[in-house]
Order: structure tokens, then sequence, then C-alpha cells
């Protein structure tokens, strides 16, 4: 009798474990859903006609389909300035930016200096201070080093490093032994050397990985572009989109400001799917440390 008790408690057990998974499947579903959904509508809408657009009904399959606000889009001189504006961002910023943030984490994780973990904890509370409190300060700062008519406000301060980069390549430092520091000074390497030839070829994936969580944000920044880019000359690829919404919207040209919209959202979203598995990795074993 008690045996088949037991039986009984663990079929409805199971019978409500199965139920509560169904439930919270369905919820996450329905959340995926409405998160997804204007993404797959804003392409949608991109091939459309203005008359389909401005019609009110809703439709995800666009009939006749039309591709021609693409080759308008790229027809236009604005938007390929403001994607190479953007690009001649990120590469200095990687690069630079990239290689002191590396060696900050290495310094951070395997070099002893007086104040370290103070000076670190400093560091890492900068994030907590959103952009909008140093805007202004900043920009007053850049307009006095008469900056503001160039990509330097967006280039310089980057290539300083990035406080996010430097707390996840120190976690993923502190999984690398530090026999290898002794070795290498057994060998005869400084901590320079033993930084370039040890230790950067061993986080070479977690520094590739932020690299790409990295491009993604200066992709896709507007706010910094939009306070201190006066020139039109020099508006990076998210200002441009921006003008191009001021301007199309008063037309209700809205399929060509879709499609700017997706031509730009595509290289994001090719690393992302690209590398989805390396980031995810990356993130989670950061985080266990």
């Amino acid at each position: 009798m008690k045996q088949r008790k037991d039986l009984s408690d663990h079929y409805m057990k199971s019978k409500k474990q199965k139920i509560g998974d169904v439930v919270v499947f369905i919820l996450l579903a329905i959340g995926a859903v409405a998160m997804i959904f204007p993404l797959i509508y804003m392409v949608a809408t991109s091939f459309m006609t203005k008359n389909q657009i401005l019609s009110g009904t809703l439709t995800l399959f666009p009939d006749p389909i039309l591709i021609g606000k693409y080759r308008e889009v790229l027809s236009k001189g604005q938007f390929i300035s403001g994607i190479f504006n953007t690009v001649k961002v990120e590469i200095p910023v990687l690069l630079f930016g990239g290689f002191t943030s590396s060696l900050a984490a290495f310094a951070f994780a395997k070099m002893n200096f007086r104040g370290k973990n103070a000076f670190f904890m400093a560091l890492l509370a900068t994030i907590m201070i959103p952009f909008a409190v140093v805007m202004i300060p900043q920009y007053v700062l850049f307009t006095k080093l008469g900056w503001t008519n160039s990509l330097l406000p967006l280039i310089i301060p980057g290539c300083f490093g990035n406080v996010s980069m430097i707390f996840f390549l120190r976690q993923n430092l502190y999984s690398i032994p530090n026999e290898l520091m002794d070795a290498a000074k057994l060998d005869g390497c400084g901590y320079f050397g033993t930084y370039f030839r040890v230790f950067l070829p061993l986080m070479k994936g977690a520094l590739g990985t932020q690299l790409m969580l990295w491009f993604m944000g200066i992709w896709n920044d507007y706010l910094a572009p939009t306070i201190f880019l006066r020139s039109e000359k020099n508006w990076t690829l998210q200002v441009v989109i921006r003008s191009f919404n001021s301007y199309y919207a008063i037309q209700s040209d809205y399929a060509l400001i879709m499609a700017a919209s997706v031509i730009a959202m595509i290289p994001t979203l090719l690393l992302f799917f690209i590398f989805q598995r390396i980031i995810i990795e990356s993130i989670a074993i950061s985080g266990i440390k």
C-alpha cells in the first residue's frame, strides 16, 4: 500500500511539473513573439508601398513585394557616408581600446601592486554612472578642445579602454594558472613580454568576444554621436537614420526609413548569430569566477 501511495504521489508531482513546464513555455513563447514582432514588421514594412503602409491593415506578407527602397537607400551618399564614419570610429577604438583593456585586465589579474583592489573597485564603480550625468561636462570639454566638429570625441576616449571589457577579461585571466607567470619570468620575460607572448594568446577567445560586443555597441550608438557631432559630413550611421526619420516621415515614406534600419541592423545580427555560442560561453565563464 505504501509503495502504491508513493507511486501515486510521484505521478501527481510529475503531472503538476509537466503542467507547470507547459505554462512557463507558453508564457515565454508569448513574450518571445511580443519582442520579435516589431522586428519582423519592420522588415515587412520595408517592402511595402506607401498605400499599403497607410491603409491601416496589418500584414506581414506585402503584395506586391517591392525592393526598390533598398536600392534607393544605398544610392544616397549620406547613408554611405554614415557607414564609413562609423567604421572610422570602430577601427581605432577596437584596435587601441582592445589593446589597452586587455593590458589593464592583465595588470589587475596577474600583477601585484599597492592599492590594486581599491583602484579596480573605483574603476568598476564608474559603470554605475549613467552617460546622461557626464555628457554635458564631456560636451563642454570637447568643445573647448575643438573636437566637436570631428569624430575625435567618439574615438579618443574609447582608445583608453572599456571598463566592462577590463572586468570580463580580468575574470577570464583568473582561470589561467599563475604558474605561467613564474615560468615566463624564469625565461627572462618582463611584464609586457609575459602579457604579449603568454597571456594574450590564451585570452584571445574572450578578447574576440568582447570586441564583437563592443563593435555592436559602437555600431548602434546614437546618443553620443547626436551630442558631439555638429557637422553633417561627420554623422555616424544611427544619426543619419535619425535624419532620414525626420525628413522622410513628413513625406510618409516609411518604407525607406525601415529599409535603412534593416540594412544598419544586418552587421550586428550576423555577428551575433555566427558567434552567439562563443559570446554566451565567454560571458558565462567570466561570471563564474
